[in-house]
């Protein structure tokens, strides 16, 4: 009996029916379930809106969670996904936080208008180095308590520039205003989306707020790699690559 070709076909037969096993204890996810974990991000500079069309045809194609896109867009891609359950995702004082409040609350309100579904909403990263944690508060909570209700919320922490007590800090914000959310931001970081990062703020905030991360996420692997860790949803571009390899699982 050829035992390493017994377990070898064990093993390609899981791998055939889409199954992945995750190393912490969220447990396996298989990976037909992981297009349905991705936010297809569509933020950068140069995007026109016939590519923002295009895109979000491939996440209705490959039913995504969730399109992200600047407020400009917010309207259109609304319209795009209409009936197909994708939601839209508007990007709020992105990527650093740094708008006036008044800034942030007319960015909000206006995509809620124009049909977001969920707002990712950059903490002011200068109020918090400057010391100033009670205005980097009251900035989130004015744009929680405009889009309570309405939206799901999620936070954006951008860890790598924080101390630690500042990042204890910031995730105190994100617990203390109710964001549904908290968005591990690696557009500073360089090293991408670190499954590490995950447990930090899980062991932090508990399991009542769930987790979005991004940073440079290319493959299914990784993307389950992440999912395992315990992530609940993944920002990326690579959204169709990753759909499609999982496809062919």
């Amino acid at each position: 009996m050829d035992i390493e070709k017994i377990v070898s076909d064990v093993i390609a037969e899981v791998q055939s029916g889409g199954l992945v096993r995750g190393k912490q204890d969220s447990g396996s996810v298989r990976a037909w379930e992981v297009p349905s974990k991705l936010e297809h991000s569509l933020l950068n500079p140069d995007i026109s809106l016939d590519r923002i069309l295009a895109e979000c045809a491939n996440a209705r194609r490959y039913r995504a969670a969730a399109v992200c896109v600047a407020p400009y867009y917010v309207s259109a891609a609304a319209d795009a996904l209409r009936g197909s359950g994708v939601r839209v995702c508007a990007a709020i004082g992105f990527p650093h936080g740094c708008l006036s409040a008044a800034s942030k609350l007319t960015e909000t309100r206006e995509c809620v208008k124009n049909g977001a579904d969920e707002l990712d909403v950059a903490i002011n990263i200068l109020a918090v180095k400057s010391g100033r944690i009670a205005d980097a508060m009251d900035d989130f909570e004015q744009v929680a308590a405009a889009s309570r209700g309405k939206t799901t919320l999620k936070a954006v922490f951008e860890h790598c520039v924080y101390s630690d007590d500042e990042k204890r800090a910031v995730l105190d914000i994100v617990k203390n205003c109710g964001a549904e959310f908290v968005k591990i931001q690696n557009v500073l970081s360089g090293k991408g989306a670190d499954a590490e990062e995950i447990k930090y703020v899980r062991n932090i905030l508990g399991r009542n707020v769930k987790i979005k991360i991004d940073g440079g996420v290319k493959t299914l692997a990784k993307a389950v790699e992440l999912l395992s860790a315990g992530a609940d949803r993944i920002g990326l571009t690579a959204t169709v690559a990753i759909a499609k390899e999982a496809e062919g699982r």
